[in-house]
């Protein structure tokens, strides 16, 4: 018995399932607050100013994320679902030049053409099994597969707040000084990016320092920038 021939692999999602944009969404509001503070923080030494730009930071970015992934998600879907609707209608009124379609595309895949014809006319004795499948050929995305406007906005929502409200958390506590913001941020930077090597080919801890680069880079530009204005009183 040959071995081998029990084996299997796995891909790994390269779609992202659910990690991909909770992973970035929450990336987006460390790397943005983060970068707000640093930069309210470089022109001021008022604990409750910094605190205040870091909640009002936090909220706008998530309310904003939310909503523009609601709007975005929403006209995706109502895109699909016009396109779907044209394709339902192509299959009832011409479904002898969509069976021969169907066909068409199982030959164009490598299919031998008797075999196509067979198998789309079994699929398509099916209307909403046909239906599925003409919109996963021609849209690249089936009637079941649609996203939902709703749970895309609140999961936007949440993971732009976990992210928003790390560099925030020691102003919270009390604490004064930038330093401890920077370090939290800094270590929360490299595991996000390190987490987005599970969806790219990349190693984890080049995927981490790349993003506490990207990070750093952008806070300490803000930092320079926020004490150059709060230094000339501007």
């Amino acid at each position: 018995m040959n071995d081998r021939a029990e084996q299997h692999h796995q891909h790994r999602d390269v779609t992202g399932g659910w990690l991909r944009p909770s992973v970035f969404g929450a990336m987006d509001g460390l790397v943005s607050n983060f970068a707000l503070i640093a930069g309210v923080a470089g022109g001021t030494d008022d604990t409750k100013v910094i605190a205040l730009a870091g909640v009002a930071g936090l909220a706008a970015g998530a309310f904003s994320m939310a909503g523009g992934e609601y709007v975005s998600v929403a006209s995706q879907r109502e895109l699909a679902l016009a396109e779907i609707a044209v394709e339902r209608r192509e299959l009832d009124r011409h479904p002898a030049a969509e069976l021969k379609e169907l066909a068409d595309d199982f030959v164009a895949k490598g299919v031998a053409p008797d075999l196509a014809a067979e198998v789309a006319r079994q699929i398509s004795a099916n209307p909403e099994r046909a239906l599925e499948v003409h919109a996963q050929n021609e849209l690249g995305i089936g009637p079941k597969d649609l996203p939902s406007p709703k749970v895309a906005a609140l999961s936007s929502f949440a993971s732009f707040s976990v992210g928003a409200v790390l560099p925030l958390l020691p102003y919270l506590f009390g604490v004064t000084g930038l330093t401890l913001s920077a370090l939290l941020s800094c270590v929360a930077l490299f595991g996000a990016g390190a987490l987005v090597s599970a969806v790219t080919a990349r190693s984890w801890w080049y995927s981490g320092l790349r993003q506490l680069v990207v990070g750093a880079v952008a806070a300490g530009l803000t930092f320079a920038l926020g004490n150059l204005i709060g230094g000339t009183g501007l």
